[in-house]
């Protein structure tokens, strides 16, 4: 062997082959153990209801756990698909007595969490089939059906939620010695693609499969069926085509003086504490399916959002020298801390309105008050896109901001959106928010008083928002105290209220969404 290396080192043409084989050697075993993993992990749950000589016995029995653990060995380069399969059961047995049942059941698809991402416009990673014995479920709410690589299913490479395979699904008995069986059989598939996919290495996709004899009501469509269809019940608006100067995103919004939206978020305690109230802004389509826009109901204070980064400054500049008595909350108002939107002196001396480099957004509200929320709550939000588009003055409509937001204005160089979970409220949130009246109205008219009174979102403290002004790199928009929308220096200090959106899953538990009485979770 030591002569052999003495050879190669001696022999530039040898040496320098040599390098090379090493070289391709590394790349390809680069490749091949890095272009392919993803953990999956199936979590099973059972609703199992005894039978006796006079009762029926029902019973669900859940399937093997599915490990879709994608390896170079598992999904090798130029090899087929890698697929696992599990088949959970529903059970009928009669009881003695009548030798004759009825029941009705749900089964469910939850993906509670989903890093995964396309590598290619259009070509799929992750393949949902399902089967109810023999017969292929080929339709979904909220899924597409399709042949992908040859696999006959449902995409689902970036798809997160709770969907619906089976609604009141019925089974019946005829025997007290021989149960009826009903198969569902769920098959996860990593397609292996031709290109690279070492994209996804590392990420991951929580699943779990739910049969359950109770409909399970996400708070997002339990929002939604509190619309009758005609706007203003409820204090719902539904934003279609035809509501006069709506946004027209076909979201559902809630507007007027006091609608019933409270939620009880980040605590399990009766009654809800006063710091874990929050509202719902609407169901909004702005990720790409129905979610839930929460706002904190009152404002925070620094030790929700800590008093670190260059953003912190203690008691807002309007409110130093004394209480407001525009305040509708019930803190103690010098408890209530203010900060800088963007105190970035490299743009101006005032600061920068570009919201992806403020200490404010990714120090204080996504590390400080992303912490304080605790990891359960946590699970609950979803990552958001905001949009960073503005507009060059106040004497704008709500609609006219809704669509600026979405950049059809923007400062030429600021971002158009930035992904993260918590932001703040835009101001066509603030417009929609007030009554319909208003929705014709500039908002640096929102100060008059029938706006403010039948204006849920108006608190009375001088608040940010995350719109910018399109025309400089140095101006805001915010919430003057008195209610009307008006340009601030991002080196102002003023209070705010966090804004995030539900994951589409988030599961209603109860609650009339009233203060004394809110909305709760499934957690």
């Amino acid at each position: 062997m030591k002569n052999i290396i003495n050879r190669i080192k001696n022999d530039k043409v040898l040496f320098f082959l040599s390098i090379l084989i090493i070289g391709v050697f590394l790349v390809l075993v680069i490749r091949i153990t890095y272009s392919y993993l993803a953990a999956f992990i199936n979590e099973a749950r059972e609703n199992v209801t005894l039978g006796s000589d006079t009762t029926d016995e029902f019973k669900f029995i859940e399937g093997d756990k599915l490990d879709l653990n994608v390896t170079p060995t598992t999904l090798p380069e130029g090899g087929g698909n890698y697929s696992q399969s599990t088949t959970y059961k529903a059970s009928l047995l009669a009881n003695s007595t009548n030798n004759s049942a009825e029941e009705s059941y749900y089964v469910y698809f939850n993906i509670t969490e989903n890093t995964l991402q396309y590598i290619e416009e259009g070509s799929p990673e992750v393949i949902l089939s399902v089967f109810q014995g023999d017969t292929e479920i080929t339709n979904i709410d909220g899924l597409t059906y399709g042949t992908y690589n040859g696999v006959a299913g449902f995409d689902i490479t970036t798809i997160t939620g709770l969907y619906t395979i089976a609604s009141d699904y019925a089974i019946t008995s005829n025997s007290s010695d021989t149960a009826t069986i009903q198969d569902w059989t769920f098959t996860l598939t990593y397609l292996n693609q031709s290109y690279d996919q070492s994209a996804n290495y590392g990420n991951n996709m929580n699943v779990e499969f739910i049969m359950s004899k109770e409909e399970k009501i996400t708070l997002a469509n339990y929002i939604i069926s509190q619309y009758t269809g005609v706007d203003g019940d409820n204090g719902l608006y539904y934003h279609d085509v035809d509501l006069a100067n709506g946004a027209g995103d076909n979201g559902y919004r809630y507007s007027g003086a006091n609608p019933n939206n409270y939620v009880c978020f980040g605590s399990a305690t009766t009654p809800c504490p006063a710091e874990n109230l929050y509202r719902i802004i609407g169901v909004l389509n702005d990720n790409g399916e129905y979610q839930v826009k929460l706002i904190k109901a009152d404002y925070t204070t620094s030790g929700m959002l800590g008093t670190d980064g260059r953003d912190y400054i203690g008691r807002s500049y309007v409110d130093v020298n004394g209480e407001s008595s525009y305040y509708k909350g019930n803190m103690t108002q010098s408890d209530i801390a203010a900060y800088r939107w963007n105190y970035d002196t490299s743009v101006s001396s005032s600061g920068s309105n570009n919201w992806t480099t403020s200490e404010f957004n990714t120090i204080n509200l996504n590390t400080n008050y992303w912490n304080y929320l605790g990891a359960t709550w946590q699970n609950l939000i979803a990552p958001t896109t905001w949009h960073l588009g503005g507009m060059t003055s106040s004497r704008n409509t709500a609609k006219a901001f809704y669509d600026g937001e979405r950049n059809k204005a923007g400062y030429s160089s600021n971002p158009t959106t930035y992904t993260d979970e918590i932001g703040l409220m835009y101001v066509s949130d603030y417009g929609y928010a007030a009554y319909p009246d208003a929705w014709t109205r500039t908002l640096n008219y929102y100060d008059n008083s029938s706006i403010t009174s039948n204006n849920w979102l108006y608190m009375g403290l001088s608040e940010w928002t995350i719109t910018p002004i399109s025309s400089t790199s140095a101006n805001v928009f915010g919430l003057n105290n008195s209610g009307f929308l008006t340009s601030y220096n991002p080196d102002n200090g003023y209070s705010v209220r966090p804004v995030f959106y539900l994951k589409s899953n988030v599961e209603y538990a109860g609650g009339s969404g009233t203060e004394s009485d809110p909305f709760t979770l499934v957690v």
